[in-house]
């Protein structure tokens, strides 16, 4: 299963596009954002049942040893929940997911000290800041991969359906780690323009 197309239903292609912006988190207000997403799209649950992102009620349910319950959720308000994707029961299918979002990953470490990919990065922010109609989005983002394919990202000998997930994801990634609230609109353009782009 290691061809794109074969991730082409909805869920199988929002997990890679998920599971690709979720690796490598160092912003806490994008944690807290891929956190929400997850939960709320149901592509990913909090396997410990701890999730101190979520606000807690004022007066706390007292426990049976006299403690109250807020008083210990405060205290874990650092502390990340253990999460883990939703993946298919079909094991196949789980493991092309994970394998597909590793491998883009690893296209998309050899653009991270690229300056020209840092350049498209900040015109896609500026352009959907400026435009924010997310119907223009995904021409903003097909926009710049293609800009950069034209420019040459020097990964030639790889399969460009793979390259161009890579960009696009590496873009919206980064726009994302700047404004983390634009990822939920931004995560909908990114699948968007890979269903589309693995489609084709």
């Amino acid at each position: 299963m290691d061809d794109l197309r074969n991730l082409t239903s909805p869920q199988n292609a929002a997990l890679v596009v998920f599971a690709f912006l979720q690796a490598d988190c160092r912003n806490s207000d994008y944690k807290k954002e891929l956190f929400s997403l997850g939960q709320d799209t149901d592509l990913m649950r909090d396997i410990n049942c701890n999730n101190p992102w979520r606000d807690s009620p004022d007066d706390g349910d007292l426990e049976t040893d006299g403690h109250l319950v807020s008083c210990i959720t405060a205290s874990l308000g650092d502390i990340q929940p253990s999460v883990e994707l939703q993946l298919p029961r079909n094991h196949a299918d789980a493991a092309a997911i994970q394998q597909v979002a590793a491998g883009l990953r690893e296209i998309a470490a050899q653009f991270e000290h690229n300056h020209f990919v840092a350049q498209a990065t900040q015109n896609l922010h500026r352009n959907i800041t400026v435009f924010p109609s997310e119907q223009q989005w995904k021409d903003y983002l097909t926009q710049e991969v293609d800009r950069l394919i034209n420019q040459g990202v020097g990964l030639e000998h790889l399969a460009q359906e793979r390259v161009i997930a890579a960009l696009a994801l590496t873009l919206v990634k980064g726009v994302c780690e700047q404004a983390p609230q634009l990822l939920r609109n931004l995560f909908r353009t990114a699948l968007q323009y890979i269903s589309s782009a693995w489609s084709g």
